[in-house]
């Protein structure tokens, strides 16, 4: 057995069943996509602002020879609720981020002094585009990537490492550009061509430390989520009849909805004692509230 199916077996073993290795670069594709992002004011603030870092993966590991790039599916059902379906179960930061580890100490017991450094969401680099260049799945025009078993609903996770593994090569495919989540998004965020603006999109603005503005508070009111949106993913049809997810982590402790009344009563530090190992959380009590708050004027 060489190495990459040893590597792709013990993934098994972590319920890991989309593992693909990502060239690196330097992504010249991603830099012009980026660039033309920048100029038309389509960020958010939340990137990385050095692009270098964005398409060169030597910049955050000098002898990075190749990536590893891991999906993690978390659908568990449609549930009534006031967040996110990514932030049901415990923090998948936490989670993806022990398991990434687990992979890399497996391969440093078998690989001369293997070194690598492992990222979940926080890290320099488009995780979507590596797990595209993967051959893990396909853009859909709400920029998510797709993979066919497990529709949009994944985490991403990457490895950056010392050994050249073999990579492997993006799939010729898109998704069917039918339209939905372009008509379906509160926020018009959502432009077509595969753009989109996300300073509009609804899982931004509820998650926005700065005042809102009013037209940001009128398209969080045309839903009822307190943080994070799943309109363009729910509406999807390649989302339909995908497979629940195959991880036990992602299907316990699971938290659908948050009581307004709960979290008023609640000081920042009963909150955080409470739900501090939730995503949700991350932006603090006070952004929820909030965001209850603009909901509120509904109905008034």
């Amino acid at each position: 057995m060489n190495v990459k199916e040893c590597l792709k077996g013990f993934c098994k073993k972590l319920n890991i069943e989309r593992v693909g290795i990502a060239p690196i670069g330097p992504y010249k594709e991603l830099e012009k996509i980026l660039k033309d992002r920048i100029d038309k004011g389509y960020i958010t603030g939340m990137e990385e602002e050095d692009i270098k870092k964005r398409i060169n993966p030597k910049e955050t590991m000098p002898d990075v020879a190749s990536i590893i790039v891991c999906l993690f599916p978390y659908f568990t059902g449609y549930f009534d609720s006031n967040i996110s379906k990514y932030t049901y179960s415990i923090d998948y930061h936490r989670i993806i981020k022990e398991k990434l580890d687990k992979i890399g100490e497996f391969l440093k017991e078998r690989i001369e002094n293997f070194s690598y450094k492992a990222f979940v969401d926080t890290g320099p680099l488009v995780d979507r585009y590596l797990a595209y260049l993967a051959g893990l799945g396909y853009f859909g025009i709400n920029n998510n990537l797709i993979n066919d078993k497990y529709g949009s609903y994944v985490f991403i996770g990457y490895i950056l490492n010392n050994y050249k593994f073999e990579v492997d090569k993006p799939l010729n495919k898109t998704c069917k550009k039918c339209g939905e989540c372009i008509k379906k998004c509160p926020g018009g965020a959502i432009l077509g061509d595969f753009q989109m603006n996300p300073r509009r999109c609804l899982s931004f603005i509820t998650q926005k430390k700065e005042e809102l503005t009013q037209e940001e508070r009128d398209i969080l009111k045309k839903n009822k989520m307190v943080f994070g949106c799943d309109i363009c993913q729910d509406v999807c049809p390649h989302n339909q009849n995908i497979e629940h997810t195959n991880m036990e982590e992602f299907r316990k402790n699971l938290i659908y909805i948050l009581d307004e009344k709960e979290v008023l009563d609640m000081s920042n530090k009963a909150f955080k004692r409470k739900y501090g190992d939730r995503a949700f959380s991350w932006r603090g009590r006070k952004i929820i509230l909030r965001n209850f708050e603009v909901l509120r004027e509904i109905k008034n």
